[in-house]
């Protein structure tokens, strides 16, 4: 019998667990070991400068401080493998909670553009982003260019072939579960440092000029004033030439240090712009490589990693090793300044991120978007892989109807959540819901359209089956007025309706327009909405789109044109001994029963009965 996920996660939490504290106990020993070498290798020194000429004590000082700093090493060692530990750790019990829909337990969601989301057609209404949403539930992903590349997906749905591409490489990534915790990881130790914006480094990396102004003539002049430096230096102290022309260029080179000391700084800044995130991108750079692909998409990917023939990851430990070398400037301030004065090390330094920006600088940018394809690939892969049961869309071209088998909201637990079978379509239909209040209308509108995101963006489906065309979704669930904007509700339910009627009425192509309208212009009277209802259901079936409608006025489904187009489908309250629940089964017809009375009761809502003299 099949691991189920929620014990995968619970046995590779514990692992984790496990591994991480057996590090942590060796990094306790470490560190006691290295005041034990730190502080006799003290004594010893005194010793040694206190009694000239003690050999022994010098032998033991260099021995212990020789020892300290190998235990250094391996306590950083010890160190980073605990922070990888438990960073895995964390990957599998937001794994768990993603599984539990914990929305607690799984970090925010990062809020998206605004310009992305205002006036969207459906990322408010179907919870595309914020607490428990879409987004929050399928990420985060280990990058920040992967997080914005998710979110892209999710508010852009791809055309047919890029989604037939996405499911084979979620197909090819979903049972690489090491793999996947493995990049998930990164990001996890990346959130807990500061969370450095690569922006600026990738800014730095694509312009193609200088560092500085000037910088051809001060490689002359660095590697002129060194060589002179050094031959008359050479030449003073054997005797050859006793006379001190080795101040010149020393002098030559300490102004030259000063004078463009400013714009080296600022260049040194602007490439290593949150150096920590840059070694966590050579780790996940050389993670990509490290996997070999077979599916097209996942393989062209791997491809762009490679540049000039060096690889992404070996470019990326390049430039990580020439940063650690400027790093003298702030990790051994007592030491620059002499080192610097005898071979101008800043500006080799600088020689060197120069050659390197020259050299593939202008592929960071192409790393970078294969690295959030890949990250937000490995994130849908995560679903494939914790919900097997669950379907991989098939898009029908030249057919127009929306069939699921099954279809649930996804965001719901799976104790909580109840399926159903849908069917929008053909063109010139309507599946009009009824039902009473609570019964489960506006959770079926919202399951119907979250799959449609998660089918477009190349994910996994919940249903047992999903059939859809290629389609524009337009939704009104969850209309808001705006005291900023002096925008009423009614007024705000009606701009909503003119946006989805435009869509519709727009030349289609080879896109179905899937609409879903949730209790349409309920701020208004029954024989007014009831005109408004029948107009926009005529323009949206004279346009060949597709979709349902839910409604409490019963009367509607007796009126043109809804009486001939419309599918009717209800949802109803069960009653039993005298309370009420509900079954969120969808059924055949016309809805029978109304609750609001019941409910106002059932909640503490003294219902008066008729005055007789009333």
């Amino acid at each position: 019998m099949p691991e189920s996920p929620d014990a995968r996660y619970a046995e590779r939490q514990q692992r984790h667990t496990r591994l991480r504290d057996e590090q942590r106990r060796r990094s306790a020993v470490l560190a006691r070991l290295r005041l034990a070498s730190f502080l006799p290798a003290m004594a010893a020194l005194v010793w040694w400068l206190g009694f000239d000429g003690a050999m022994l004590a010098f032998v033991v000082t260099v021995v212990l401080l020789l020892a300290f700093g190998v235990l250094v090493v391996l306590h950083a060692r010890v160190e980073e493998r605990a922070e990888r530990f438990e960073a895995l750790r964390i990957v599998n019990v937001r794994g768990a909670a993603r599984m539990a829909r914990d929305w607690d337990a799984l970090p925010p969601a990062p809020a998206p553009e605004p310009a992305l989301v205002e006036g969207h057609p459906y990322a408010t209404d179907l919870d595309v982003f914020g607490r428990a949403s879409l987004f929050q539930w399928i990420g985060p992903g280990a990058t920040e260019y992967g997080n914005s590349t998710l979110a892209f997906w999710l508010l852009s749905p791809a055309a047919a072939p890029e989604i037939v591409s996405r499911q084979a490489a979620v197909a090819e990534l979903s049972p690489l579960d090491d793999w996947r915790e493995q990049l998930a990881s990164f990001g996890v130790l990346a959130s807990t440092h500061r969370a450095d914006s690569i922006a600026t480094f990738r800014r730095w990396a694509e312009d193609p000029g200088p560092a500085l102004r000037g910088l051809p003539i001060i490689k002359v002049a660095a590697y002129a004033i060194v060589a002179a430096l050094w031959i008359f230096g050479g030449l003073h102290f054997s005797g050859v030439m006793p006379n001190t022309l080795w101040g010149i260029p020393l002098l030559a080179g300490v102004a030259l240090s000063f004078a463009t000391a400013a714009s080296v700084s600022r260049a040194f800044d602007e490439a290593g712009t949150g150096e920590r995130t840059l070694a966590q991108y050579a780790g996940i750079f050389e993670h990509i490589e490290s996997q070999h692909f077979t599916s097209p998409a996942l393989a062209a990917l791997q491809q762009k990693m490679t540049a000039a023939g060096r690889s992404a990851p070996a470019a990326m430990r390049s430039l990580n090793r020439i940063l650690a070398f400027a790093d003298l400037r702030r990790g051994a301030a007592l030491l620059h300044f002499p080192i610097q004065a005898v071979t101008l090390w800043d500006f080799h330094c600088l020689f060197a991120l120069q050659s390197w920006r020259r050299a593939v600088g202008a592929r960071v940018d192409t790393w970078l978007r294969a690295t959030a394809e890949l990250d937000a690939l490995s994130c849908l892969a995560t679903i494939r892989r914790d919900y097997p049961e669950w379907c991989d869309p098939q898009l029908t071209i030249g057919e127009r109807a929306y069939r699921a088998v099954a279809l649930g909201h996804p965001l719901l637990p799976a104790n909580r959540r109840v399926s159903n079978d849908v069917q929008l379509g053909p063109p010139g239909t309507v599946l009009l819901v009824t039902g009473s209040n609570m019964s489960g209308k506006s959770t079926l509108l919202r399951a119907i359209g979250a799959n449609a995101v998660l089918a477009q963006c190349g994910a996994p489906a919940c249903a047992t089956s999903l059939q859809l065309p290629p389609c524009d979704l337009q939704t009104s669930i969850r209309i808001q007025d705006s005291l900023e904007h002096g925008v009423s509700y009614f007024m705000a339910a009606l701009a909503r309706l003119k946006g989805v009627v435009d869509a519709a009425q727009r030349e289609p192509g080879d896109r179905a327009l899937l609409y879903l309208l949730d209790e349409i212009l309920q701020g208004t009277n029954s024989a007014e909405r009831g005109i408004a209802v029948q107009a926009v259901a005529r323009h949206l079936l004279d346009a060949g789109a597709i979709g349902a409608m839910t409604t409490h006025d019963l009367n509607l489904a007796s009126e043109e044109p809804l009486q001939s187009a419309a599918h009717l489908v209800h949802f109803t309250e069960i009653v039993e001994g005298g309370t009420m629940r509900f079954d969120y089964r969808l059924r055949e017809g016309l809805a029978t029963s109304r609750n609001a009375l019941r409910l106002m009761e059932l909640i503490g809502i003294q219902i008066p009965t008729a005055s007789p003299h009333g």
